[in-house]
């Protein structure tokens, strides 16, 4: 047993956890700049709830929630891992989340179906680029929210600094309700600025903590800064904005109620310290998740609508109802197969049910279900409305997908999963392995809603797309690892066409008498530019019957093949018309085979006195950065052949728009985040065609020349 403030509680791992009902629930995600310590944080959160015997530490590989080999390999997260404990008569469903921008998708999932977040902050590193974003993140999804500065037991850190950082970045509604006893090395506890006592941990576990007065020579600073949490606590709530007006001392209950209200409010954020690693500080922290941040009841109704209309269905936290819920992750697991974790809305999932999926309109069996903390599964017999569960081997169901009663039909917003940024063309190591290959990449289709895979039919390569080069290292060692399938990562190829700037005339013959019948074909073609993005048109100009009907069509069909390889580099050509104007037939040699290889070697003889060009796809581009980086991501583009075409302001942000060749643009993704410290995020999509400049046009055309020759 450890003992917290005269409190006893049971300090074991737990193998079950008994019912909670929906208002003593707190789905709480963790969301951070990478390496502020997450992992670690909900590790100890773990330990000293119980929920776990044995406090792990990421470098030695054994944490709950970074189980995944990557993950061990790596020493980040690399997926949201849930990681559920009791404290005090609540459940705390812990959403340990990646805090590196390749896995930002895991992120997005994760506060879909948080109620709250806590943001952890690196007491050395202060307020990064990370920060930022979830911080943006959160606000986006209107969450409540804590700041916890960790690390304070290193070298170099400065909790007064990182403070200053927050309340500059994310204004004065964030506060502080404790301040370190000690720094880097001689940290040993924190001053509780609602008890004004200071709370000093006594042995090396992080569970035995005792209750002192402040020491002399912190109390000025303890006073100062309570006075500060005080009055905005006060503020918060009129009755009590009197009181202190009025001079009379607020209690700590009136004060950590009008904290709650505030907090839930969004008009405060209150700040605490430890250290993970050391498990200092977590107490005070699960204290202020129970009493402050929200449960499901505390939550606005989750608005949808009916399957295939626009009427709204609004749905609320009420166990009584009747079921529906949301599928936010899934989990490709080698030994059980797909693992879907889903939050239930309203009503109650029970196991050995049946459930009605909207988006596939198609029922599912529900076996076991159960709470999964990492990777071990906590079995249960049902899921409350607010509550987060799994449920292994649904046939249908996706990310994203909602589920309930058929009876009561709805459907949740989709997940808005972000766009990937990078792409790969993927090639097996071995010959005979594409299977493989493709079987995996579809499996990681299924965990991975940032993920892509398309085929190129036309270059002939398969190309994956994620969010880094991060992230599709990973999906390589993992196919590696679970299919044992090894691949090898290039550029894709670029998709150019070629087409005509002028006209020409001319004539094809085919003609071949070896013994036997005789093969003779006969076409004059014209051949004419079309506006760009036109395509092709064939037209029949053909009089008195010099080429007859029925070979026509094999006279089309020729130069339509032809079409598939240009005379420069090989490339499909576009935009032209082609005109049979003239020509002549045997009665007895005549076939369509002859005519379709006299309208080939026609065309491709025009071509070449057409003036034949090479064309490029041309990308439209939106790259959002700060202002301060506008010079230099405009140099940026320039520099790749881009044409800025305008600008959009907005608070803080540009969002820049330019046209870009497509073959600038396949390492954008990483010189973006380099020139702005990771600020910066672009979207492109395909825009049009238009002629590659002579000098890039010719170390083209030369390299397809050196390849035709090489094989």
């Amino acid at each position: 047993m450890l003992t917290w403030f005269g409190k006893d509680v049971p300090h074991q791992g737990q193998a079950n956890m008994k019912n909670y009902s929906t208002e003593q629930i707190r789905n709480v995600a963790l969301i951070s700049h990478g390496g502020a310590g997450k992992t670690s944080l909900s590790e100890a959160m773990l330990y000293t709830s119980g929920a776990i015997n044995r406090l792990g530490r990421v470098d030695s590989g054994n944490t709950t929630t970074d189980f995944d080999p990557d993950e061990i390999k790596r020493q980040v997260t690399i997926s949201t891992s849930l990681a559920p404990l009791e404290w005090k008569g609540v459940k705390i469903n812990l959403l340990d989340t990646p805090g590196y921008f390749d896995f930002i998708g895991e992120v997005q999932g994760a506060l879909r179906v948080a109620d709250s977040a806590v943001v952890v902050v690196c007491a050395v590193s202060g307020v990064e680029v990370g920060t930022e974003k979830v911080w943006a993140y959160a606000d986006n999804h209107n969450l409540p929210r804590l700041v916890f500065i960790n690390k304070i037991d290193r070298e170099n850190a400065n909790f007064d600094n990182v403070l200053g950082q927050l309340r500059k970045f994310f204004g004065v509604k964030v506060f502080p309700l404790q301040f370190p006893l000690g720094h880097e090395a001689s940290f040993k506890g924190v001053v509780d600025l609602v008890k004004m006592k200071a709370l000093v941990y006594t042995d090396a576990t992080g569970l035995a903590v005792k209750e002192e007065d402040i020491p002399a020579d912190l109390l000025e600073k303890a006073e100062e800064l309570r006075e500060k949490v005080v009055e905005a606590a006060a503020e918060s709530d009129d009755a009590l904005m009197e009181k202190y007006l009025e001079g009379d001392a607020l209690s700590e209950e009136e004060i950590g109620g009008a904290l709650r209200k505030g907090t839930l409010e969004g008009r405060i954020v209150p700040v605490l310290c430890g250290a993970g690693t050391m498990n200092y500080g977590m107490q005070p922290l699960l204290d202020l998740m129970q009493t402050a941040l929200p449960s499901p009841l505390d939550k606005p109704p989750v608005k949808g609508t009916l399957p295939g209309k626009e009427d709204e269905v609004i749905k609320k936290a009420d166990a009584s109802g009747p079921l529906s819920a949301m599928v936010f992750k899934t989990l490709a697991d080698p030994y059980v197969g797909r693992v879907t974790y889903f939050r239930v809305y309203s009503g109650v999932l029970k196991a050995d049910s049946q459930v009605y999926n909207f988006n596939k309109e198609k029922a599912e069996r529900i076996g076991s279900i159960f709470f999964m903390r990492g990777k071990n599964q906590i079995q249960t017999d049902q899921v409350v409305a607010g509550d987060i569960g799994a449920v292994a081997k649904l046939s249908a169901t996706a990310t994203g997908d909602t589920f309930g009663e058929k009876s009561s039909p709805v459907l949740f917003q989709p997940i808005n999963f972000p766009e990937p940024v990078i792409s790969f063309a993927v090639e097996p190591k071995n010959k005979g392995d594409e299977e493989k290959v493709g079987a995996g990449l579809t499996r990681f289709l299924e965990e991975d809603p940032t993920f892509r895979v398309e085929r190129n039919t036309e270059t002939k390569q398969t190309i994956i797309s994620g969010m880094g080069d991060t992230h599709l290292d990973v999906i390589v060692e993992r196919l590696a690892k679970k299919f044992n399938v090894e691949v090898n990562l290039t550029t894709p190829k670029v998709p150019y066409r070629e087409t005509i700037r002028g006209a020409a005339k001319k004539e094809g013959k085919y003609k071949k008498q070896s013994g036997g019948r005789g093969q003779y074909g006969h076409v004059f073609l014209e051949i004419n530019p079309m506006p760009r993005g036109e395509g092709f048109v064939f037209e029949d100009k053909v009089v008195g019957g010099v080429v007859p009907r029925q070979y026509i069509p094999a006279v089309e069909k020729g130069v339509v093949e032809a079409m598939d390889e240009g005379n420069l580099a090989k490339y499909p050509m576009v935009d032209m018309k082609v005109a049979l104007y003239d020509g002549s037939y045997h009665n007895v040699d005549s076939s369509e085979m002859a005519f379709k290889i006299a309208a080939s070697m026609a065309l491709r003889s025009a071509i070449d006195n057409a003036d034949p060009v090479l064309l490029e796809p041309i990308m439209g581009v939106e790259v959002t950065v700060p202002d301060n980086f506008m010079g230099d991501i405009m140099g940026a583009l320039n520099s790749r052949r881009g044409r800025i075409q305008g600008m959009v302001p907005g608070e803080g942000l540009q969002v820049i728009k330019a046209q870009v060749p497509l073959s600038e643009m396949f390492d954008y993704a990483i010189d973006l985040r380099s020139m702005t410290q990771g600020r910066g995020f672009f979207k492109m999509k395909f825009s049009h065609y238009e002629e590659v400049p002579f000098q890039e046009a010719e170390k083209i055309i030369a390299a397809a020349k050196a390849k035709k020759e090489g094989n």
